[in-house]
């Protein structure tokens, strides 16, 4: 009984943190066109380095080149996923981008996969996405090619997640990664912010997007795997972008043709079913994506 209820309460966090990070998402879309989406990424990337690096500063007399490239890497490709997928968000919207983005993780999942099923899957994905895209011809090619380049970045920050994991210990391989992001991502937002639209309620804001989209879920998420498996986890990751698209609309004022809601459910459920059909192995690519939050 006691597990059944970890089990539960587990999911119920992890549905949480998806609404969580949603919201932060439609939160931004306001603030893109105020402020741009270098400045949304800058805050999102300092409130998560002022939640960690309390807890797990790097120590630097042990790091060599050999162990502490892979961090480098992933702050590269954490401040990479985060403003393509924030530009992507100011020029497809919400339920859009974040649709696109999931392709990422989700052709990782697929990737070592040999079963004739999930090509099924993968194909009913694709042509989801094509839906999606080329529903009535005015999307901006320019967010879809960044819409997927924030996906890739996902795919390439859960694999290198992975490699920083088993070189660090604790959070401190993504402490450092946290801070070469901050470090990319300060200089631009400095570079492209208009101080004249800053104000106090910008700025918490600001900060409200950092809590909601990184600090809450990143907090959370330790307490989640510990209670429920990374396939459930998974599967509930996988109705993200329907998450979105409900906050796109109820947020943003975003509007979707049958034929566009149609393509979101359809590569919702199509990863959705892939993952649940999947056996559960060790150190999958599904438990990576199962432990890998942006």
């Amino acid at each position: 009984m006691s597990d059944k209820r970890d089990q539960l309460n587990g999911a119920g966090a992890q549905i949480a943190t998806e609404v969580s990070i949603n919201f932060g998402s439609s939160l931004a879309g306001l603030l893109i066109p105020v402020v741009g989406s270098p400045v949304v990424v800058a805050a999102r990337q300092i409130v998560m380095v002022c939640v960690i690096l309390p807890f797990y500063r790097p120590k630097l007399s042990s790091l060599s080149w050999c162990r502490v490239w892979p961090a480098l890497a992933l702050g590269v490709v954490l401040a990479v996923m985060n403003l393509t997928f924030y530009e992507a968000v100011g020029l497809l919207g919400l339920g859009i981008a974040a649709t696109i983005e999931f392709l990422g993780p989700f052709a990782l999942a697929l990737a070592t996969s040999r079963r004739p099923l999930d090509f099924l899957y993968a194909t009913a994905a694709a042509g989801g996405v094509f839906l999606l895209t080329w529903s009535d011809g005015t999307l901006s090619l320019w967010g879809i090619v960044l819409a997927l380049t924030a996906a890739a970045s996902w795919a390439a920050y859960i694999l290198l997640t992975r490699r920083v994991a088993t070189e660090f210990a604790g959070l401190e391989g993504i402490t450092i990664a946290s801070l070469v992001s901050l470090a990319l991502v300060v200089p631009l937002a400095l570079f492209t912010v208009d101080f004249s639209r800053l104000n106090w309620g910008v700025v918490g804001l600001l900060a409200l997007i950092g809590v909601l989209s990184s600090a809450f879920p990143y907090t959370v998420d330790t307490y989640i795997l510990r209670r429920i498996t990374p396939r459930l986890y998974s599967i509930i990751t996988s109705f993200g972008p329907v998450i979105a698209a409900g906050f796109g609309a109820l947020v943003l004022g975003e509007s979707f043709t049958l034929q566009q809601q149609i393509a979101i459910l359809v590569v919702c459920v199509a990863a959705g079913a892939a993952i649940a059909t999947q056996r559960e192995r060790p150190r999958s690519d599904l438990e990576l994506i199962a432990t890998a939050v942006p």
